[in-house]
């Protein structure tokens, strides 16, 4: 039986599908979890939705992101964007008394938060990778929840987006500096997944997957790490100052300055055997990254 999926276009079809009154506004919502009755007909179903979300869980609870179920212990805070997949696997607790912050991006498009809404990488981490927070953080960034349902509640006029908006960046760079805080906080185990990425790319190079595959992607290695692409390259930026990408492509310079002194190989055939399949673009990287093309280190050294 083929799977079954369900897509959420508006916050007035959210609302109409949880059983809520038409919302005060268009383009964003704030509901009370409490509140929540999930529909047979979302149940069992992947769902996918067109805006962004925000939900602050303060009770345990399971729920499935992609192909894997977690169960939530209290005071995270979960981030989605549009078009990724989620669905519920069980009731939402009577005691819940977090909050779900739906809005779309014809809210922020025509913004400035529209145009940098992409920098806020944590809407594409994992879910296992939510934001752990204090009771004074959870009261922080709920003030900006509380101000942007007051705006869209109590007055729609020609300032009600740009307040709204500004609520919505000032709640984003919140979660920005706690997610800092939080990979501060967990050195020890971001050093093990160092050592995990960094032993993943030598496997990648020393086994055939190169010639069959090219150079690694991001997201391959996150996948043997365990994490999500963003939270990987975000988590060795904050420990190393380089981002996942950055770590690739450092490898395979040093990967070819090694063949470009050790062996009798063209510019051409070292491409080849690193991965690429324009040697232009190796011959790109690597001057990039040390000043010199590759015939010109070859040559001086």
């Amino acid at each position: 039986m083929p799977e079954q999926f369900l897509k959420i276009e508006s916050i007035t079809q959210l609302h109409q599908l949880l059983g809520y009154d038409k919302p005060s506004h268009p383009l964003i919502t704030v509901l009370d979890p409490r509140q929540l009755q999930v529909p047979a007909e979302m149940r069992d179903v992947r769902v996918v939705s067109n805006f962004y979300a925000v939900w602050l869980k303060t009770t345990d609870c399971g729920l499935e992101y992609g192909r894997n179920h977690y169960d939530f212990e209290e005071g995270v805070l979960v981030f989605t964007g549009p078009q990724q997949v989620v669905s519920v696997s069980g009731e939402v607790a009577e005691d819940e008394a977090g909050w779900m912050l739906f809005f779309h991006p014809d809210l922020i498009r025509s913004t400035s938060l529209g145009e940098k809404i992409g920098q806020y990488s944590f809407f594409s981490y994992d879910l296992h990778e939510a934001l752990h927070l204090s009771d004074a953080e959870k009261a922080t960034i709920t003030q900006c929840i509380d101000n942007i349902k007051a705006e869209y509640e109590q007055r729609i006029d020609d300032h009600s987006q740009s307040v709204i908006v500004a609520n919505i960046e000032l709640l984003l760079n919140y979660c920005s500096r706690y997610y800092a805080r939080q990979f501060n906080t967990r050195t020890t185990a971001n050093k093990d997944i160092l050592t995990r990425f960094e032993r993943a790319l030598q496997d990648y190079f020393e086994s055939d997957q190169l010639l069959k595959q090219g150079i690694p992607s991001v997201q391959h290695l996150a996948e043997q790490v365990y994490l999500s692409a963003d939270y990987l390259s975000d988590l060795l930026k904050k420990e190393t100052g380089r981002t996942a990408k950055d770590h690739i492509n450092d490898f395979v310079v040093e990967r070819a300055k090694y063949l470009l002194l050790n062996s009798t190989d063209t510019v051409s055939g070292i491409a080849y055997e690193l991965g690429f399949n324009y040697p232009h673009y190796f011959s790109r990287l690597f001057k990039a990254k040390t000043g010199r093309t590759p015939g010109e280190y070859r040559s001086l050294n």
